[in-house]
């Protein structure tokens, strides 16, 4: 019966150590997470004469579709700081 106490002991301290493991983890990934993202503002200049026909969100990328004088153009940003990353122009063949 002795035998049989000390391995339930150990298993119940085996099954806490498990449980205080988890919630070690999740606290840290919680604690270390980016969390939700600061306001950001940003003032994006465009051609005289432009305008925003879309926008849309595709993975961390905000894209927004332009149109000018010379052709379609599609402009990419980072969604979190808005900073610039990417730009492809679509014009027509002369």
């Amino acid at each position: 019966m002795a035998r049989m106490k000390l391995f339930m002991a150990i298993s119940g301290f085996a099954t806490l150590l498990g449980i205080v493991v988890v919630l070690g983890v999740v606290g840290y990934r919680v604690s270390r997470g980016e969390g939700s993202a600061a306001a950001a503002e940003q003032t994006v200049v465009l051609p005289k004469g432009a305008k925003v026909i879309g926008t849309a969100v595709a993975g961390d990328r905000l894209v927004v579709t332009v149109e000018t004088a010379g052709g379609l153009e599609v402009r990419t940003f980072d969604a979190g700081t808005l900073r610039p990353a990417g730009r492809m122009r679509f014009a027509t063949e002369p």
